[in-house]
């Protein structure tokens, strides 16, 4: 069987090393792919959002199965012009993907269906937006409305903060039209918690728990990034905090979204805040999370490619999906300067790894037999053990078997977990 990965990351190389498992795979196609995707699958240059082209190469090369991946092409509508064609694919069609794709939206869901979530206002003229911000409470949470690569948040503590982010997203459009409207939600305190879902729109598959660390270095400092690194499982998240997100959120998210006539197909994404209170939503993604994926997929035991299919088919309630008790930890290997300004081109030197740990490729590409850096973040390296400890400690010595000019990657990874 055939099969074709839209995407080019450490995601995406996590998924074509899981599908790779399966005997019956034959050819995978990646588009766009990566230098280290390059050596497991067949890299086509065309980008994400060329959808036309997505289709025409699905058509021509007759895949048998299509999964997309980033946020991009699911928001812009490629499950749908897929199906069109009756080209099997794993991912939410337009309608569906919206969760991710508007903050409004989202919290509007939770809001009439009555999903635990931060307090919210939302403002679409910038004099309304800095009249609120000017008497709400602090610190408070403004994120543009539409897709931002994860970066699309701000945690204002003071006014000043407040206002430059509201007229970043607003006035300048950082983000571009993804901040014509913006939400000011209430700051919520809490362990986070990551939760990726398999879900056909009637059934829903929690995977294992996540920590994702989004700030750019140790002890939470810095721009929010789309991820530094992660551990599995999550702590904090008991089975018995499990069991109340199924009553209170998983199961009322997938029965609202059908409800809606956006039944929800693929992997949702569960942004979790444990509150004093309980668990509530901080944010909802249409995809596997990106780095959450690379720690969550090497803990899957079942077989994902029949997993994506039954999702598709509309029979997951068939499938045993099943997770490894060990740990996994991803530390995530930075262009220094990221996420502001940063420089490609550097040349990467690997040296083998030890047994149980993997090197996910995010921004590189082949220049003949050189590996360069080409995006902010590079490389995810990636280890399993029984323990999480020993996840920690072998990622770490991962790390030191990759150099590359200005390399950035913060050390404490796992470490609040490991207090936890």
């Amino acid at each position: 069987m055939d099969i074709l990965v839209i995407g080019g990351g450490g995601r995406e190389h996590a998924l074509v090393a899981a599908f790779r498992k399966n005997k019956d795979v034959h050819t995978i196609y990646a588009l766009p792919g990566n230098g280290g995707i390059s050596d497991i699958a067949t890299c086509v240059p065309i980008g994400t959002k060329e959808l036309d082209k997505i289709v025409l190469f699905a058509k021509e090369k007759q895949v048998d199965f299509v999964v997309v991946a980033p946020d991009d092409p699911l928001v812009l509508g490629l499950v749908d012009l897929l199906e069109e064609q009756k080209i099997p694919c794993f991912g939410p069609n337009k309608r569906a993907a919206i969760i991710e794709g508007s903050k409004v939206f989202s919290k509007n869901l939770m809001k009439k269906y009555h999903i635990p979530s931060a307090s919210y206002q939302v403002f679409t003229e910038v004099e309304a937006a800095l009249e609120y911000a000017n008497s709400c409470p602090l610190p408070s949470v403004v994120k543009a409305d539409g897709l931002a690569l994860g970066k699309g948040v701000v945690i204002a503590t003071n006014r000043e903060e407040l206002c430059q982010a509201i007229e970043s997203m607003m006035v300048e459009k950082k983000f571009g039209s993804s901040g014509n409207s913006v939400v000011i939600e209430e700051f919520l305190i809490g362990p986070e918690v990551s939760v990726l879902a398999f879900t056909d729109g009637k059934t829903l598959v929690p995977m294992v728990s996540s920590m994702d660390h989004k700030r750019a270095y140790d002890l939470d400092r810095g721009p929010n990034t789309g991820g530094m690194g992660t551990i599995a499982p999550n702590p904090y998240f008991t089975v018995a905090i499990q069991e109340r997100c199924m009553q209170e959120i998983f199961i009322p998210t997938m029965e609202a979204m059908r409800s809606e006539g956006r039944p929800f197909k693929g992997c949702l994404y569960f942004g979790l805040m444990l509150t004093p209170v309980g668990p509530k939503v901080i944010e909802y993604n249409c995809r596997f999370g990106d780095p959450e994926a690379q720690v969550v997929l090497p803990l899957l035991e079942s077989d994902l490619l029949s997993i994506c299919m039954a999702v598709a088919n509309e029979s997951l309630d068939s499938k045993q999906v099943k997770f490894s008790t060990d740990a996994a930890c991803c530390v995530v290997l930075a262009s220094g300067g990221y996420p502001v300004s940063y420089q490609t081109g550097k040349e990467i030197s690997l040296n083998p790894l030890k047994d149980g740990v993997s090197l996910y490729h995010a921004g590189t590409k082949k220049d003949g037999s050189r590996l360069l850096t080409s995006g902010g973040r590079v490389l995810n390296v990636v280890a399993t053990a029984p323990t999480l400890r020993q996840a920690v400690d072998k990622a770490y010595r991962g790390v030191d078997s990759v150099t590359f000019e200005a390399m950035h990657f913060r050390r404490d990874i796992g470490q609040s977990a490991l207090q936890a």
